[in-house]
């Protein structure tokens, strides 16, 4: 008895192409990850940086702290935030998370 002959008669045959029908998929991973995750979070971040650029004194908004105040003076990398009555603090741009929108008048 031949084994040898036995073992490679029953070896599957190797796929042509080789490697590139594993690479396919691959790709096909990475645009649908792309563009389910890594576009849409970079859109936003240019609106937020947008957003912060647009800011002036008077504006009201929302820290990554939680702290919400009114902008006094807008400089180049920070704002000057009256937090309460007489109590201002300095904070980094890029600390903004958000503009507080006014609040509209509730009718009775």
């Amino acid at each position: 008895m031949n084994l040898i002959g036995l073992f490679a008669d029953a070896a599957p045959a190797g796929q042509a192409g080789g490697g590139l029908g594993m690479f396919v998929p691959m790709l096909l991973i990475f645009a649908i990850f792309y563009f389910m995750m890594i576009r849409p979070q970079q859109r936003k971040e240019k609106e937020r940086r947008k957003m912060i650029e647009e800011l002036r004194a008077g504006a009201r908004v929302v820290f990554a702290g939680g702290f919400i105040g009114t902008i006094v003076e807008a400089k180049e990398k920070t704002f000057k935030i009256e937090i309460a009555d007489g109590v201002s603090v300095e904070v980094a741009r890029s600390s903004v998370q958000d503009v507080v929108k006014p609040e509209e008048p509730k009718a009775a």
